[in-house]
């Protein structure tokens, strides 16, 4: 039986000063902040920014066409979507169906949230097990399938 094998680890990242990453992750081709924490068992693709001062937890998952600004948290679990599915199937290596998520400044994201491709304005916090599926465009604390306000902040 033939096949192809890849070892995960952290691989042309442009990282700033004082980053911590704990293995094993994966990490490619992507930016990650000052001051930023990488938890186990996590990965990070190509192209994506994760600002200064943010902390990902383990087990989380950020895909190509994420960007996360300053100051951010990204709870155990939490994974990003950049394909809808839109012919009914992957999308597969067709990036020109794939869509672009932006995190702003002082988002918390809590475990095991899904984010599909949306913007998410600062001082914004999405609680645990949300799906988030529109833009959030008034900072507040949002949460459910699908997250919705439940207060302002």
């Amino acid at each position: 039986m033939a096949y192809t094998m890849h070892q995960s680890g952290v691989r042309d990242v442009q990282l700033g000063e004082n980053v911590t990453i704990i293995a094993p992750v994966n990490l490619y081709e992507c930016v990650i902040g000052s001051h930023s924490f990488i938890g186990p068992f996590t990965e990070v693709q190509r192209g994506v920014v994760v600002g200064m001062h943010c902390k990902v937890q383990s087990h989380s998952f950020i895909c190509e066409g994420v960007t996360i600004g300053h100051h951010c948290f990204i709870g155990h679990g939490v994974m990003f979507v950049n394909d809808l599915f839109a012919d009914g199937k992957p999308a597969g290596g067709d990036q020109s169906k794939w869509k672009t998520t932006m995190i702003e400044d002082h988002v918390s994201i809590g475990s095991n949230a899904t984010i599909l491709p949306v913007r998410i304005c600062s001082h914004t916090v999405i609680g645990a097990g949300s799906v988030v599926t529109k833009d959030i465009t008034e900072p507040g604390v949002y949460a459910g399938n699908p997250a919705v306000l439940l207060r302002p902040l």
